[in-house]
C-alpha cells in the first residue's frame, strides 16, 4: 500500500512529538514535507528525521503536488485557517487543539469541512486514545457505574515550566488556561457522559506570578459545571505543580466511582531511600501520553486507508471551545454562564 505522504506545520515542542511519531511510528505514513519559520526547526527535520521538503510558509507547503494530508501544531489562532485552506487544497487533515479560538471561524471552518466529505478531518484530542481512559470509558458505557453524577477532572502542568509561560503570555495569545489547558478535560466531560455543558462558573487566582493579571491569564483556574441532565462536573486547571504533570479524572457514579490516574505515577516502580518510600511521577505530557499520541497518529492514517471520519470530529472542537470560552467570560464576569445565552468571542 502507498504511504501517505504528511506534511506537517509547526515544530516546537508538541510538533516534534507528531513529527517523530510519523516519521517512526506510524506505519502507512511518510513525513514528507515540514513547515517552520525557524531554519534550526526545518533542519531538524531535514537531518533527524528525513523530510524531503521544507518550507519557511504554510501557503508554499500545501500547494506541494506530493502531499496527500497535512498535521497542524501550530499556535491555535492560526488553526482554522490553515484547516480550511489545506481542505480546499483537496488535503486531509489532523490539527491539535484547540480548532480555533472564536466560535464564528470555527463555524466557519466547519462549514469547509462539512462540504468536503470524501476528505478525513481528526482533531487531536489525544486522551481519547490512552489505553486507560479507553478503559474507564468502557465500563461507563456497559453501565458499570451506573448513572454518572459527578465528573471531577484535575489539569495541571509542572511549575518548571510555569516562568517560560509567563514569558510567553506576554508577548502572544494562548486563548487563556481553559482554553489552552481544560480543553482536554471538557471533552472528556463530554465523551464520558454524552451530554452538553449547559452552565458554567469558574474562578482563578495568581498566586505565583501575579503579573499575569496584567494580561488576563490565569496560573490556576477551576470551574463548576451543569450538563444538560444535571450530572456535575468540576475542573481544576492550572500551572504549577510541584511534583510534575498531573493529570488526573474521577468519574462518580450510582454504582460505584473510579479514578484515572490518581497519582501521576511515571511507572511501577517504588524507590526506598534516604527521602523516604517514592514513587516517580510523570514530568510533561509528552511522556504520560506518549502511546496515545501514536495511538491518534495511526488512527489518522488508518481512516484515510478505510475512507471514514474519526469518532473525534469538528463538532467536538466546537462545544469544547464554547465551554471553554464561557469558563472564561465567567471569570471575567464573576457571573455564573449560561451556554445557550452565550456571548460569541
Amino acid at each position: 500500500m502507498t504511504s501517505i505522504k504528511i506534511g506537517i506545520v509547526g515544530l516546537g515542542r508538541l510538533g516534534k512529538v507528531h513529527a517523530k511519531n510519523i516519521a517512526k511510528h506510524t506505519p502507512g505514513a511518510e513525513l514528507y514535507a515540514a513547515c517552520s519559520f525557524i531554519e534550526e526547526e526545518l533542519e531538524f527535520a531535514k537531518n533527524e528525521l528525513g523530510v524531503t521538503e521544507t518550507y519557511k510558509t504554510y501557503e508554499e507547503m500545501v500547494d506541494s503536488l506530493n502531499l496527500d494530508a497535512v498535521v497542524i501544531v501550530s499556535p491555535s489562532g492560526f488553526h482554522p485557517e490553515q484547516i480550511r485552506l489545506a481542505i480546499e487544497k483537496g488535503l486531509h487533515v489532523f490539527s491539535e487543539k484547540p480548532i480555533g479560538l472564536e466560535i464564528e471561524d470555527i463555524e466557519k471552518t466547519i462549514e469547509v469541512i462539512d462540504a468536503h466529505p470524501e476528505q478525513i478531518f481528526m482533531l487531536g484530542f489525544m486522551r481519547r486514545y490512552d489505553e486507560s481512559y479507553q478503559y474507564a470509558k468502557k465500563m461507563v458505557d456497559e453501565g458499570q457505574l451506573g448513572e454518572l453524577t459527578v465528573v471531577r477532572c484535575y489539569g495541571i502542568d509542572p511549575s518548571s515550566g510555569l516562568e517560560s509561560f509567563v514569558k510567553f503570555a506576554g508577548a502572544s495569545n494562548s486563548g487563556g488556561l481553559f482554553a489552552d489547558m481544560s480543553i482536554h478535560d471538557i471533552d472528556l466531560v463530554r465523551w464520558f457522559t454524552k451530554q452538553e455543558v449547559s452552565r458554567v462558573w469558574a474562578i482563578g487566582k495568581n498566586a505565583a506570578y501575579p503579573e499575569l493579571d496584567k494580561v488576563n491569564e490565569l496560573e490556576t483556574g477551576a470551574a463548576m459545571m451543569q450538563l444538560e441532565d444535571r450530572t456535575m462536573a468540576i475542573l481544576v486547571a492550572g500551572r504549577n505543580a510541584a511534583h510534575g504533570y498531573h493529570v488526573e479524572t474521577e468519574l462518580i457514579g450510582t454504582k460505584g466511582m473510579l479514578r484515572v490516574a490518581a497519582a501521576p505515577e511515571k511507572n511501577l516502580v517504588t524507590v526506598f531511600d534516604e527521602h523516604g518510600v517514592v514513587r516517580p511521577t510523570s514530568q510533561n505530557f509528552p511522556e504520560r501520553f506518549s502511546e496515545a499520541f501514536k495511538n491518534e497518529m495511526n488512527e489518522f492514517i488508518a481512516c484515510i486507508q478505510e475512507k471514514r471520519q474519526p469518532e473525534v470530529s469538528a463538532y467536538d472542537g466546537l462545544q469544547s471551545t464554547k465551554v471553554a470560552i464561557a469558563c472564561q467570560q465567567s471569570v471575567d464576569t464573576k457571573q455564573l454562564i449560561d451556554l445557550d445565552v452565550l456571548v460569541k468571542a
